[in-house]
């Protein structure tokens, strides 16, 4: 591995802060480095995730391409039903997409309710 002058290990998977970027937005990001999560694009169709959050636990099996079954809410999806999961978010419009973060709220479409925000993701367990 190569070093830098400085003898710091260059690591290109870690977040940059942006200039062009507010600092709110980038500590969010790198909040979200600190805090963990995962990247559904990394995950092959048929993976299954209990993500918890504030109010309860969610069981997602991935599809492929952003669809999901999702399960958990006694009013919402009470039964697996299909969604487009767009990623999470900070409770604002910025959205980390594609991805499931701790101290996050994931987003997705649902077929009735359009979009529809989780509480505060506490922990995400990928079985």
């Amino acid at each position: 591995m190569d070093t830098q002058a400085s003898g710091v290990f260059p690591n290109p998977g870690l977040f940059q802060p942006n200039p062009h970027f507010s600092d709110a937005v980038n500590r969010n990001i790198i909040q979200s480095e600190i805090e963990g999560g995962v990247y559904l694009r990394d995950l092959p169709p048929g993976s299954v995730l209990s993500i918890q959050t504030r109010s309860r636990v969610y069981v997602v099996v991935l599809l492929g391409d952003g669809a999901a079954l999702i399960s958990g809410h006694p009013e919402f999806c009470p039964e697996p039903t299909e969604v487009q999961i767009q990623g999470s978010t900070w409770g604002g419009s910025m959205l980390k997409a594609q991805f499931v973060g701790r101290g996050m709220r994931l987003e997705y479409e649902h077929p009735v309710l359009r979009r529809t925000l989780t509480s505060r993701i506490l922990d995400i367990r990928v079985h």
